[in-house]
């Protein structure tokens, strides 16, 4: 496929459709842009997006609301504990021609045929459940009785999940969260931004925001994203980065080999790759910058670490590893 340079009028342009999707958002949404940012970078980078949050904190309303000012197709699936994977993917089902009496199966697609799926409080069912998603958010396929099925495109999973120390949650499994392009923190709203939730949730009801993108759109803002401009300085320090999150590396600080089991896979590097350029084009710029990837280092990372008993009983966080391998792996130019 060739490669087709894009201009700044071209970027301007797109951005403009940019602007117009945030404030179809900020109809439906109070506060939360960096959560927003996130979202959107996941959408452009081609990523999946794992949100998690204490219930309450308007997750999956902002998943909703992006679905509606996405003119692409969107299901949501409510993960429970008796949710099967053929509730997902979908099943076989036996058909008779009344005409013949000829009987054969033909399979008949689940929610998970769509271009953007809520995976709502994924960590509420089984791991046998959690994994029939694999594939699906690697390879945008679906298997099944030995015939591939090809996903729509664009394809975007966000899920939300609840914070593991509730009950009734399981952890997902690391190979899952590897695919997750980022891992997105929902915090408590700022206290005017409660106030503004709460007069606009206790009034007149507000019309549903309108549809202002579509999937041509969005494939050619993902095409225009690979197109950003990464230094050979930039991708050097981002290797370092994330091989400097493996105990045992030289280049770990100290608080990688006391915290931390397993650090990230070169897919992590593949993601903030990604994320750096997203981020840049959406704010306009045709190349990324050190500050792209620091900003971007903590959602890429943090879920990719395995941390060790000794983090846990000393009550470190893998934001806390994070921010020390930022501080120990210096920058081009620092």
């Amino acid at each position: 496929m060739s490669v087709i340079e894009i201009t700044e009028g071209q970027v301007q342009a797109q951005l403009q459709r940019m602007d117009t999707l945030r404030q179809a958002l900020a109809q439906a949404i109070v506060g939360q842009e960096a959560v927003v940012e996130q979202l959107l970078i996941g959408l452009l980078a081609g990523g999946h997006v794992l949100m998690e949050g204490v219930p309450g904190l308007g997750k999956t309303l902002l998943v909703r609301s992006l679905g509606q000012v996405l003119d692409l197709p969107f299901r949501r699936v409510q993960f429970t504990p008796d949710l099967m994977p053929g509730d997902i993917l979908g099943a076989e089902i036996l058909e008779e021609d009344h005409g013949t009496g000829h009987r054969s199966f033909r399979f008949q697609p689940g929610p998970v045929f769509t271009s953007l799926l809520l995976a709502d409080e994924l960590n509420r069912t089984p791991p046998k459940t959690q994994a029939a998603l694999l594939e699906a958010m690697q390879e945008r396929t679906v298997s099944f009785a030995g015939v591939t099925h090809q996903l729509p495109r664009p394809f975007f999973v966000l899920a939300t999940q609840n914070p593991l120390e509730q009950a009734g949650t399981y952890p997902l499994p690391e190979a899952q969260l590897d695919r997750f392009l980022l891992h997105v923190r929902v915090d408590y709203p700022t206290e005017l931004e409660e106030r503004a939730i709460l007069a606009q949730t206790t009034g007149a009801p507000v019309g549903d925001p309108p549809r202002v993108m579509g999937a041509e759109e969005v494939l050619a803002l993902q095409a225009m994203v690979r197109q950003v401009h990464l230094s050979p300085d930039l991708l050097a320090w981002i290797t370092r980065l994330v091989r400097a999150t493996r105990p045992g590396d030289a280049a770990a600080p100290a608080e990688v080999a006391t915290y931390v089991r397993f650090g990230a896979g070169p897919r992590a590097g593949q993601s903030l790759v990604l994320a750096a350029k997203a981020r840049a084009l959406l704010r306009g710029r045709l190349a990324a910058t050190r500050e792209d990837i620091a900003a971007l280092a903590p959602p890429v990372i943090r879920h990719r670490l395995l941390l060790a008993f000794a983090a846990e009983a000393e009550g470190r966080s893998a934001d806390e590893v994070i921010a020390a391998v930022l501080r120990a792996t210096s920058p081009p130019g620092a």
